[in-house]
């Protein structure tokens, strides 16, 4: 910290060139750390004195920089969540790049509020909102917004819904004796089910349909619901699709689903948050058939973008209906200029929750600028020649039993008549593949979800023969 006279303190360093030094060293840390993730457990808990060291006193005086890293490197680098190593299997979670964290220093040190005003941020922004315009078939004039996630992605997307079939001023007098329903299937990711919450129109109003065979949502079923909830006296307002379901990976049937919506006047919403940038790859996009019909689309590009948290993204065909739920023109200090840097035609915070938003779109932006879209599309791609390839190696063993259909890159199975959680929580204290579980027809899966762009043959050969290890080592136990 520097003092520049008696009134003013900065908090600039007195001496840049140290701080460049150290600077420096925290950079290579992190990019030796990178380098070396396959030398060091997928994950370990981390000590008890570790995690007292995080109940301290307020820091009230200064300390040293060196200090402050040193702790770090110390106690947290080696203890964090393994999403980064190549044995990751447990959650749909990106691997993170070296040039997305490079993206996120600059994003730091620029310390932009995209909330909105006129600066070249904006327009970064703006331009990857052109860019998934075109990848997904929608209008050019489409709007799009950076979010924390698709949980909040999605979350909008239903605001929207809401405010096109309720009308604009529901804004301002609420949610009151709604007649409307919304449709998803049992598979749908929980967000949905809190967004309806959140919104003012509660859980009673969002029907979850069956699925068929493959986990998808059924149509018929879908059909019928709809003509009891009309017989009711109930209106369609919005049905969701899901583009990669979280438990097995589905692909539900979208243009079927734009059918349906089209023919009830619905919105026609698709949670993509695991599967809609299977769009890049050649082999995955022919399943996505239908998303350009949608009205809006949920994202996530810290899942197979490999983007570093955290990156959702909203895509909505009708800017002005979405310019319409968020905008609020009341406030003195947003008010727009003909000229300034309170200028600038596209605000942020005129289509979603947050004035405050930090500059996520300069990581999307480096990550498409530098790998390209066909080597992220080929990085997907190959995620799904693994699924397909551990499936094949399931089925191939007598103890292991495949439990769900491979759609993209998530494989539910089981070692017969074992203690499937405990075999996963096994595996997550060796330290060399952490796969998750989750509950189909009633049974524990273990499901491996290959999303990190590190992860190889040699994992998923080191998946299986720790289940089959841990699987015989417990039936002997009895």
């Amino acid at each position: 910290m520097s003092q520049a006279g008696h009134d003013t303190v900065s908090l600039d360093p007195e001496n840049w060139d140290d701080l460049r030094v150290q600077g420096h060293r925290m950079l290579d840390d992190m990019f030796d750390n990178l380098a070396t993730l396959t030398e060091r457990p997928l994950w370990q808990a981390p000590t008890q004195a570790q995690r007292a060291r995080y109940r301290a006193e307020l820091p009230r005086a200064p300390g040293a920089l060196a200090d402050a890293h040193a702790q770090f490197m110390a106690d947290v680098a080696p203890y964090g969540s393994g999403n980064r190593h190549p044995g990751f299997m447990g959650w749909v979670q990106g691997g993170g790049t070296a040039v997305g964290m490079l993206a996120e220093m600059l994003a730091g040190g620029l310390d932009a509020n995209l909330g909105g005003r006129d600066h070249m941020p904006i327009e970064v922004e703006r331009q990857i909102v052109a860019w998934m315009a075109e990848l997904f078939g929608f209008p050019a004039d489409a709007s799009g917004l950076f979010l924390t996630g698709t949980s909040t992605a999605n979350l909008c997307a239903v605001l929207v819904a809401r405010d096109r079939a309720l009308g604009a001023d529901v804004r301002h007098t609420g949610v009151r004796d709604v007649r409307v329903v919304a449709y998803a299937s049992k598979g749908v990711h929980s967000c949905i089910v809190r967004a309806m919450d959140m919104t003012g129109l509660g859980w009673d109003r969002l029907r979850l349909i069956e699925t068929d065979s493959d986990h998808r949502i059924s149509l018929p079923a879908l059909e019928a619901a709809i003509a009891a909830d009309r017989a009711a006296g109930l209106t369609p307002f919005l049905i969701v699709g899901t583009a990669g379901s979280v438990d097995v990976g589905a692909i539900d049937d979208l243009a079927g689903l734009a059918d349906i919506a089209e023919r009830e006047g619905a919105a026609f919403h698709v949670d993509g948050a695991l599967g809609a940038l299977g769009m890049l790859s050649p082999q995955v996009a022919p399943r996505l058939a239908g998303i350009e019909r949608a009205d809006s689309l949920a994202l996530d590009f810290h899942k197979l973008g490999q983007v570093p948290y955290d990156a959702g993204f909203l895509l909505v065909r009708d800017a002005a209906a979405h310019k319409r739920t968020f905008t609020y023109s009341e406030a003195a200090y947003l008010r727009h200029a003909e000229r300034g840097l309170a200028g600038g035609e596209f605000w942020p915070c005129d289509y979603g929750p947050d004035l405050s938003r930090g500059f996520r779109a300069l990581k999307v932006w480096f990550s498409l600028k530098t790998y390209g879209l066909d080597a992220l599309g080929a990085v997907i791609g190959r995620t799904c020649d693994l699924a397909g390839a551990l499936a094949d190696r399931i089925e191939a063993e007598p103890d292991l039993e495949l439990l769900a259909p491979v759609a993209l890159n998530i494989v539910c199975f089981a070692f017969k008549g074992a203690d499937n959680a405990a075999i996963v929580a096994d595996l997550h204290e060796a330290g060399r593949v952490a796969p998750s579980t989750t509950t189909l027809a009633g049974r524990t899966a273990i499901r491996a979800a290959i999303v990190n762009h590190r992860t190889g043959p040699a994992d998923i050969e080191a998946l299986v023969e720790g289940v089959l290890a841990l699987g015989r080592a417990h039936a002997a136990r009895g």
